[in-house]
């Protein structure tokens, strides 16, 4: 399932950077990108297991951009 959220509050490029290559290291995830221009995310991950795998997703950009949430 690959999905699209608005990111709010990402304030530099190489935090966008640095959330995409924790996000695609996540087990279950196929691919990850992290626009900063555009503020958003797309998340392409298993079906069965696609909001466990966003928890963990979030918690990735929290600990590189506490500031920055996720608007699903």
């Amino acid at each position: 399932m690959k999905k699209k959220f608005k990111l709010q509050d990402l304030d530099c490029a190489a935090c966008a950077a640095k959330m995409e290559d924790a996000i695609k290291k996540i087990s279950g995830v196929n691919d990850a990108s992290v626009n900063f221009l555009m503020q958003k995310l797309t998340v392409d991950a298993d079906d069965e297991a696609f909001d466990a795998i966003m928890e963990q997703v979030e918690n990735a950009c929290k600990r590189v951009e506490p500031d920055c949430k996720i608007l699903r």
